[in-house]
């Protein structure tokens, strides 16, 4: 066969592969009611979590790949994959429970009392990391060495993917059927098929059998799923002059804009590595197994070369900006992500700059590229799911170590962090600042550590009841010479705002939340009114009438606007007489609101 030739496999499968396929998704199906039907009976606890998840990943994955497995990979090579694959998922589930022991569990539904389920990060990486150590497995059987020709290694990845997307389709069509089924039966008064799908014992293993029986279907119809991956990538393909010619255009044009409107997004760095992730998808998408070169037309042939030279530059802003913020603020588990990310767009950033200047043919050097990114790959997400790299443990140092520098105050340090991201790492540190009674803010840290433990959720849906003492700590007086009146701090806010929590400031309500007051006296009666900013929000008015506080009004304020927030955190603010009268309409008076746009003024800060 010429090696420009399209490589379409035969099928190898035998009709035993089928059968002992369809009995292994059975299989799966019961073993993996009977952990839900434990998880029922309250048999998992707080205290054997961590075999409840070990049990649910390798149940749920390892049987995926034994039946895509059979009849490609002999027995005895078989099984020395798939028991080390078992171990590995059985201890990425013990840690994901370990390190969540102390910390708000992220499932409030029904097992959250006696079981806790394994992250969704976990899950979603898992599928990730084993599926693309699975072709990798794949291809090496195939090849007949332990590193595959890449070929082979593309062969196997594109089979797998396309086959696990058609099982999940087909799943879900065949659920889609049955909820129809039953709809049409319980139309003439006959529940037992939607009683049926209802029962756990029914539901689980036809899920399982449906994703063996597509997984077995597609593997026996290789030329389908050739013909579909040609379809798929030929019309990536040409996405790609269009690709490089927006994002080209971009990097164009930062000479000219500069760097600030970019890191005016915040969101900089994934947006970045968002870009070089399509143009890396793109590319290979063109290249594909590296033998069309031939047939690949003009266009895409200069798009993918091009686009070869734009993800490094991408990586390179992508990490200037993550630099800037890990620098101003420290690392949080986000920023660690967005770091192992840029490790796997460096590699193919240099790697396939490399290969667009120095192919013999065309971008044929990004073959041992990809495959060196892989390994890469495989390793981060091994590592950041164990202790190697855990970026709950190393985010939360890195922010303790910002607090004890004093880059960042005690009363506008994030706890909230801690407590909902740090997992045990947090929360053990939280503990620890509650009971310290000595060093520099100790005492903010103490009352802001504990309201932070007593938080069970992060988004929470009713008021919390601050005290006088952690109100104080949330709201910084920023007019010179004043402080809050003791009847404002004392005052239940819980019962004062009720539902209505969208319309005061989160730093009556919330404990991980600050603000900026102001005390002024906005009607000229003698009586202070207490105005309270959050950073780019609204600015409320307080009004105090027999002791008791309530929100007499908010104004709007431009967002982000330099001069507005330093005024505002100098205390330097005045009234003055409304330019209109208020309408009074049945005895009560509403006052006029501009809709022109708010605008940021041109003064100098800190002017009123």
């Amino acid at each position: 066969m010429d090696s420009n030739d399209t490589y379409i496999p035969k099928s190898s499968v035998s009709r035993s592969v089928a059968s002992r396929r369809l009995l292994i998704g059975l299989l799966q199906g019961l073993a993996l009611y009977l952990v839900y039907q434990a998880a029922e009976n309250k048999l998992w606890t707080a205290g054997n979590s961590g075999l409840f998840a070990a049990l649910l990943l390798v149940l749920t994955l390892v049987p995926v790949l034994l039946i895509s497995a059979l009849g490609h990979i002999p027995a005895r090579t078989l099984w020395r994959w798939l028991l080390p694959a078992a171990a590995v998922l059985a201890l990425l589930g013990f840690y994901d429970i370990w390190r969540g022991v102390g910390a708000p569990y992220w499932d409030t539904q029904k097992f959250a009392e006696q079981a806790r389920f394994p992250s969704p990060q976990l899950w979603l990486h898992a599928v990730a990391g084993f599926f693309i150590a699975h072709a990798m497995v794949g291809a090496a059987v195939l090849d007949g060495r332990r590193i595959a020709a890449y070929r082979s290694y593309f062969e196997s990845a594109s089979k797998l993917l396309i086959q696990v997307a058609f099982a999940a389709v087909f799943t879900g069509i065949i659920w889609l059927v049955m909820l129809l089924g039953a709809a049409l039966f319980d139309m003439i008064k006959l529940a037992f098929l939607k009683d049926v799908l209802d029962e756990a014992w029914f539901a689980i293993p036809l899920t399982t059998f449906a994703f063996a029986y597509a997984l077995h279907i597609t593997d026996v119809r290789p030329a389908i799923v050739h013909g579909v991956r040609s379809l798929v990538l030929v019309l990536l393909s040409w996405i790609l002059p269009v690709a490089v010619l927006l994002i080209g255009g971009f990097l164009l044009a930062l000479p000219f804009t500069g760097l600030e409107p970019l890191w005016a997004t915040k969101a900089a760095t994934a947006l970045l590595l968002a870009a070089s992730a399509v143009l890396a998808v793109l590319i290979n998408a063109a290249f594909q197994d590296g033998s069309v070169s031939a047939e690949v037309a003009l266009p895409i042939r200069i798009g993918a070369k091009i686009a070869a030279l734009l993800i490094l530059p991408l990586a390179l802003i992508a990490a200037y900006a993550l630099s800037l913020r890990v620098g101003q603020y420290g690392w949080t588990v986000d920023r660690l992500v967005a770091a192992f990310c840029l490790v796997v767009a460096f590699c193919c950033g240099l790697g396939y700059f490399w290969s667009a200047l120095r192919s013999p043919q065309w971008l044929s050097r990004i073959a041992p590229v990809n495959i060196v990114t892989a390994f890469i790959l495989l390793f981060l997400l091994l590592a950041i799911f164990s202790p190697v790299l855990d970026p709950s443990r190393i985010s939360v140092n890195s922010q303790l170590a910002q607090l004890k520098a004093g880059k960042v105050s005690a009363a506008k340090f994030d706890y909230e962090f801690l407590r909902f991201e740090g997992q045990r790492f947090g929360n053990a540190a939280l503990k620890t600042m509650a009971a310290d009674t000595s060093g520099k803010d100790a005492a903010v840290i103490a009352v802001k550590a504990k309201a932070a433990l007593q938080r069970d959720a992060l988004w929470n849906m009713e008021p919390q009841k601050l005290d006088a003492e952690l109100l104080a700590v949330n709201i910084a007086v920023r007019t010179p010479n004043a402080a809050l009146p003791a009847s404002f701090l004392t005052q239940n806010w819980k019962d004062t705002i009720k539902t209505n929590t969208w319309q005061y400031p989160e730093c009556l309500h919330n404990s991980g939340r600050n603000c900026d007051a102001l005390i002024l006296d906005m009607d000229a009666d003698g009586t202070a009114e207490v105005l309270l900013h959050e950073q780019g929000g609204s600015l409320h008015v307080f009004k105090r009438v027999k002791d008791i506080w309530s929100l007499a009004g908010a104004v709007d304020l431009p967002g982000n606007c330099a001069p507005v927030n330093d005024a505002l955190s100098m205390g330097k603010i005045a009234s003055a007489p409304a330019n209109m009268g208020d309408v009074v309409i049945a005895g009560r008076h509403y006052r006029p609101v501009s809709r022109a746009p708010l605008t940021c003024p041109q003064t100098v800060a800190g002017k009123p």
